[in-house]
């Protein structure tokens, strides 16, 4: 048997008693951790938490996620954003128990052939489920280890986590491979913090580079991201014999299988109105007129923000035709709330309920 260095040791026994409750530690069967390291992609715990108890009670089983219907799986992950992780869980839940019986793949490998696993997930997974030593390399990863070990090279580098995998590979060995990642990026994310780091409770103080140098506010390199853009997006709520057009966009785009009003980015020569009547004309091959406006939301997506100014028309001819998505839908207001939308879109659709009896409508 191989013996643990010193700070290996300490990193498993701080994990252990400071670990947080989280209810896929409880019960770290395979399908739970999958679900939960999907969720926790570009999202933090705290918001996890109520979105996997939700879903598992919808889909408790990789048999019952695989015959559900996707709307279902979309609209159970609605709000959670970076819904592709949600089509993809959907695709790969069909191929585990075609393939596989239903049973998840324990190898690092044949884990990244399913759809949306990657390397990080594909590592949390095989070590967390089934306690194969591979080194989970993520964000909070990345920050304890170059400051551990007193790297100062930029950590967006594909080339920084391809030499944390492998120095950390060897010391994985000698531990219980699920309490050494979990308790890494535990640490990361409770202690070891961006800005102001509790190096004093830290178990691997005693080692630790950047605290025996005073680099903490130096490590790690990371090199800023380019402006974010804003976009300026104008919809239409289209209405005929009280009902609302809702638009069901490709599964291949961005927000794919989700639903929103029809509508798109505004040209900087043309007005908003403009903008809804060309955007309606091209996505569903209806005239309308442009009434008032009903609200305007601001969101921010990962690589974007953006306005969305939702107007109230009324169609001057034409028949709807989706040239633009999978599907067009006539819904009563009061059923919008069945269908699975962005969260920019939800919150047009709280106003559309709150102003019912509006004298405009």
């Amino acid at each position: 048997m191989i013996v643990p260095v010193a700070w290996v040791t300490s990193l498993e026994n701080w994990f252990q008693k400071h670990q947080r409750l989280m209810p896929w530690r409880s019960n770290p069967n395979p399908y739970y951790v999958w679900i939960s390291e999907m969720m926790l992609q570009q999202t933090q715990v705290d918001t996890v938490i109520p979105y996997f108890n939700r879903f598992l009670t919808r889909f408790p089983t990789v048999e019952s996620l695989a015959r559900a219907d996707l709307q279902d799986v979309l609209k159970c992950w609605e709000g959670l954003g970076y819904y592709s992780r949600a089509r993809n869980l959907h695709k790969a839940a069909k191929i585990v128990v075609e393939k596989w019986g239903g049973m998840l793949p324990s190898e690092y490998e044949e884990l990244q052939t399913l759809p949306g696993l990657g390397p990080y997930c594909a590592a949390a997974i095989t070590s967390i489920a089934f306690l194969n030593p591979i080194p989970v390399v993520d964000g909070n990863v990345l920050r304890v280890f170059t400051r551990f070990w007193g790297i100062f090279e930029d950590i967006r580098l594909p080339k920084v986590r391809e030499t944390l995998f492998e120095q950390l590979s060897p010391f994985i060995k000698t531990a219980n491979p699920s309490h050494f990642n979990q308790g890494i990026m535990e640490l990361g994310a409770t202690l070891c913090k961006p800005t102001s780091p509790t190096c004093k409770n830290c178990p691997l103080k005693a080692d630790c580079f950047a605290h025996k140098e005073n680099k903490t506010d130096t490590l790690p390199v990371k090199s800023k991201k380019a402006p974010v853009p804003h976009h300026v997006i104008a919809v239409g709520i289209i209405w005929k014999k009280g009902k609302i057009l809702v638009a069901k966009r490709k599964e291949t785009q961005m927000l794919g299988g989700l639903w929103e009003f029809p509508g798109g980015k505004k040209k900087a020569t043309e007005s908003l109105s403009e903008t809804v009547e060309r955007e309606v004309l091209e996505e569903t091959g209806l005239a309308v007129k442009v009434k008032n406006e009903h609200c305007a939301v601001k969101h921010t997506y990962t690589h974007f923000k953006i306005t969305l100014h939702a107007f109230h028309c009324e169609i001057l001819s034409g028949k709807e035709q989706p040239h633009c998505s999978d599907e067009l839908k006539w819904i009563l207001p009061q059923n919008l709330e069945t269908l699975p939308f962005p969260t920019a879109n939800k919150k047009i659709i709280t106003e559309i309920l709150s102003s019912l009896q509006s004298p405009n409508l």
